[in-house]
């Protein structure tokens, strides 16, 4: 028996091709509606599953060619995360046979194509896959790594990658100097299609390490969001799902992970390192004129069409650079639209991980670092409101 799947996220077909063909199906598969429509002709499928938003030509476009112009009985399966009540009353009336909404259980849609086409006769019962949900969308996570070839929780990330369709880890080793580039390419060893190793030769600092990962990851164009998280998983990789949650369904730009103790959370930190936190944090908000409780965090989730604001240029500092990305938003969107596009999401758990390479004395040595950022972006603020300013001047002895 023969599928066609058509989806142009590569996250999301992959691990549903895999299952179909554990249970002993043919499965072909395209990431464009004319790829699919092309794959169509060829192959002569059993059954179609295809998604409804696709750059160009979408996934209708796909079922009107089978049902009105090929006048072909193709069983048609739609898995979508378009919820818009006028396209599925279309798709039906166009004549598939069943419309699913993303996200979904793969377990589920694996027991609707046995519904529609039945069971190959030769069936993998296969557990591997069992709980994995196909998302909405799909997600790039960038890992600085630096010296954690003993504290890297391998089993933790290969877990998640593995319960989890539409992610996409990518590990920067930051010019280790211990095992840590073998102990990554270890974890990518048969999962090359969600796992990316980014080694950098040389150490540049976490701030580097990060920035160079986030532009990596900004060229592949099937991932609609791209965030950072630290590898010893102080934030759990539960609670960055979350964070992904909170900017899929909102208008928000930037999601960041707060560490706010409260009730039914789970926030340690060391209480000598809280108290010179909490004093950074005072000039924190000074110097961007928010309100932010806590911009430290290493868990941050982006929207793609803000990453080339966020990590085009070099940052000043090593340690700080959250701060940076903040006040390069406001700088370049006016505070005001800055506030609207930032959001601050409260952790559920958060642990200070031993090891950590950030000591006191480093801790100290963040407050100069602040004082660079405000001198620094504020001279850049006063060259850009320069420019914009002799353009409008231009602008009028043209007009006049």
């Amino acid at each position: 028996m023969k599928i066609l799947a058509i989806d142009d996220q590569k996250l999301v077909l992959i691990p549903l091709e895999n299952r179909l063909k554990a249970l002993g199906y043919e499965v072909l598969t395209a990431t464009t509606a004319v790829a699919g429509i092309r794959e169509f002709e060829l192959s002569k499928p059993d059954l179609v599953i295809v998604d409804i938003n696709m750059p160009g030509t979408s996934g209708i476009e796909v079922v009107k060619y089978i049902r009105n112009i090929r006048l072909s009985e193709t069983p048609i399966m739609i898995l979508s995360g378009n919820t818009d009540d006028e396209i599925i009353n279309e798709a039906f009336e166009l004549g598939v046979d069943d419309y699913m909404k993303k996200p979904l259980s793969l377990s589920e849609v694996c027991s609707r194509t046995k519904r529609l086409i039945g069971v190959p006769n030769q069936e993998n019962a296969n557990t591997k896959f069992k709980d994995v949900v196909i998302q909405q969308r799909c997600v790039g996570v960038v890992i600085p790594c630096y010296n954690e070839e003993t504290r890297l929780l391998s089993s933790e990330f290969l877990k998640f990658i593995d319960k989890h369709s539409g992610y996409h880890l990518c590990f920067v080793n930051d010019g280790s100097k211990d095992n840590t580039l073998q102990v990554l390419k270890d974890i990518q060893k048969g999962r090359e299609d969600f796992i990316t190793v980014y080694d950098c030769e040389k150490n540049g600092g976490k701030a580097e390490a990060v920035r160079q990962g986030m532009l990596h990851m900004a060229k592949k164009e099937d991932l609609d969001y791209i965030g950072f998280l630290d590898a010893d998983l102080s934030t759990d990789l539960a609670d960055f799902d979350d964070l992904v949650s909170t900017i899929e369904n909102s208008d928000y730009k930037i999601v960041s992970g707060s560490r706010i103790s409260r009730m039914g959370a789970d926030i340690t930190k060391e209480s000598a390192r809280k108290i010179i936190s909490m004093s950074i944090n005072y000039i924190i908000r000074k110097i961007l004129s928010m309100d932010f409780k806590d911009t430290q965090c290493g868990a941050k989730i982006f929207h793609k069409d803000v990453i080339e604001v966020s990590f085009r240029d070099k940052f000043v500092t090593q340690w700080i650079f959250d701060v940076e990305i903040f006040k390069r938003i406001t700088n370049h969107f006016g505070l005001e639209k800055a506030k609207q596009m930032l959001c601050e999401k409260p952790l559920k758990r958060w642990i200070h991980a031993d090891g950590s390479k950030l000591s006191m004395k480093d801790s100290f040595k963040i407050i100069f670092q602040l004082g660079q950022i405000a001198w620094t972006y504020r001279s850049k603020k006063k060259i850009s409101k320069k420019i914009e300013i002799e353009g409008s001047l231009e602008n009028k002895v043209i007009l006049s």
